[in-house]
């Protein structure tokens, strides 16, 4: 939580949380029996269709999410249908992140916000209140070749309900709190792209939507 209260003070405004190792073949992996939880705030904050330089940067990767949006308060161990009745929509997000191969601690990962460097943020599709990823399919183009998609909800990151849980009891152990206005995503939909300069990468996730980055 350093690096995020040294963002705020230095004038960056709270966005709201990210969830990394969200799928249990990532948990294992890691040796964790939860999900790992970063920030976001608006310093991070690009449009989609933008272009983005990567320059001086050790692997950069594309992570097609889905992005939460809550319209109220979620405490730790609010039970489902509250949880449930918080989520005022879904809508289709891209993380960019700078994956660092020679981190692999899990304090090493949090202390870097688990790479993170940019999120692309699409329209919220209010038609989702409630937070139900059933139907979702991701899939992510390069100049209009399909290189990476999965259907869901059995190749996704866990439910929505179950990460939001997991978050607000995490936040406040950490004496924050999940909050109204709040933006969360909640893990890659596919494993992490990597991506190269001169590239133009569409992530469609469907029905929510697409966002479109430019590497250079």
């Amino acid at each position: 939580m350093s690096m995020r209260r040294q963002q705020l003070s230095s004038g960056a405004r709270h966005l709201g949380w990210k969830v990394g190792f969200s799928t249990r073949a990532a948990m294992d992996r890691m040796g964790i029996s939860a999900p790992l939880f970063g920030f976001m705030t608006d310093g991070s904050l690009l449009k989609p269709g933008s272009a983005l330089s990567i320059a001086g940067w050790t692997r950069a990767v594309l992570e097609p999410e889905v992005a939460v949006h809550l319209g109220s308060n979620v405490a730790a161990g609010t039970d489902e249908a509250t949880v449930r009745a918080a989520i005022s929509g879904l809508g289709p997000a891209v993380e960019i992140a700078d994956f660092d191969p020679d981190v692999q601690d899990v304090e090493g990962i949090l202390a870097c916000d688990i790479f993170h460097r940019h999120v692309l943020l699409g329209p919220v599709d209010r038609s989702h209140a409630g937070g139900s990823i059933a139907g979702l399919e991701a899939r992510v183009f390069r100049g209009g070749e399909k290189i990476a998609g999965a259907s869901g909800p059995a190749d996704f990151p866990g439910e929505t309900v179950v990460i939001l849980q997991a978050l607000a009891e995490a936040l406040e152990a950490n004496g924050e709190a999940l909050r109204a206005g709040d933006i969360v995503i909640t893990g890659s939909l596919v494993p992490p792209v990597k991506v190269a300069t001169g590239q133009l990468l569409r992530a469609e996730i469907s029905p929510l939507g697409e966002i479109e980055v430019t590497f250079q």
